[in-house]
């Protein structure tokens, strides 16, 4: 068992998506503090394409896990190839974003390899020569210090938002090579379907860089339209608190929280939403949060960057136009 830190680069429908960078920020961090060299390994038919969009990260080499059964997406195919990379390779960590696609595939993995799968963490510390790893519990109330126990490989996942793609450090040419993965046909047992949505149209609020929520204070639904049209000149996403979806007022796919999708957008703008720590658990993440309510006692507060205490109906018109004008310009 070598000290390598792997990093599982998730791709969707051929393009490297968003939380894999912040994935490799995590990595980069892990091989900075134990010393260890980090690979990035990326999944597919036609992997070595997918290869190259990751190759100007600082890395010890990208590798292209091949295999003709990878063509689309199955918790089968993925967990038997990355078993058979990691097998070969017996890196120390092999390091995830926590989206639904790691989600759904990484449990069977660990259980594959029978190795430990610390999930959905925050971040984490070095003590006395290990690493102890964060994560929440109870719906964010608390957290807990989770160790590994045993021999590597430890698979670790970590929550959108917990490092910034930004961070990730860039060199040039990092090189590539492939591994065949031999995965047969036989070891597939599920048809891939339609991407999983939580609901018809849904939207993956994990991929916006710009996200406008709506809490209560937006009063009444027809006034969600005030939200959209600075979303739409911001060129975001809209979101919502829980009571807003819970009444209908936004479809469910669109709510941020603990028991909604978590976020890490360049940009969160707040409107009238309290910031309830249910909330705060799925946006504190966000690199940028504008946040305007009338309670200047309102918990968001606390995370903002910026808070404007006044009335949503008198400040979000003129700032949209104002966003307008200066995309006009």
């Amino acid at each position: 068992m070598n000290n390598e830190i792997l990093v599982f680069a998730e791709q969707q429908a051929g393009k490297i998506t968003r939380p894999t960078w912040e994935a490799v920020a995590a990595g980069q961090k892990i091989a900075a503090d134990t010393g260890g060299s980090l690979t990035l390994a990326v999944l597919g038919d036609k992997s070595p394409a997918l290869a190259s969009e990751l190759t100007a990260v600082e890395a010890s080499g990208v590798v292209a896990v091949e295999a003709p059964s990878l063509a689309e997406y199955t918790p089968d195919g993925y967990a038997a190839a990355l078993a058979k990379l990691i097998r070969a390779r017996q890196p120390r960590y092999v390091v995830f974003s926590h989206t639904y696609q790691v989600r759904d595939f990484a449990p069977k993995l660990a259980a594959a390899l029978g190795a430990g799968f610390i999930s959905d963490c925050l971040g984490y510390r070095q003590q006395d020569g290990r690493l102890v790893f964060v994560r929440q519990v109870f719906q964010g109330k608390f957290n807990a210090d989770v160790e590994f126990a045993g021999d590597p490989p430890y698979l670790v996942s970590f929550q959108a938002g917990s490092f910034r793609e930004d961070a990730v450090k860039r060199a040039a040419n990092a090189p590539v090579t492939t591994f065949a993965a031999a995965v047969s046909g036989e070891q597939v047992r599920t048809k891939p379907g339609e991407r999983f949505r939580e609901a018809k149209q849904a939207v993956d609020l994990t991929q916006a860089e710009i996200i406008v929520a709506v809490g209560r204070g937006i009063k009444a639904p027809e006034n969600v339209d005030l939200a959209r049209k600075l979303a739409e000149a911001l060129g975001g996403e809209i979101g919502a608190s829980r009571p807003i979806c819970d009444g209908g007022w936004l479809p469910m796919d669109r709510q941020i929280g603990s028991s909604g999708q978590t976020v890490a957008p360049k940009l969160y703008v707040a409107l009238g939403i309290s910031g309830a720590i249910q909330h705060q658990v799925g946006m504190k993440g966000s690199r940028t949060v504008l946040a305007i309510n009338k309670d200047r006692e309102a918990p968001i507060f606390e995370v903002a960057t910026y808070g404007v205490v006044g009335d949503l109906f008198e400040l979000v018109p003129p700032l949209t136009e104002a966003v307008r004008k200066a995309k006009a310009g």
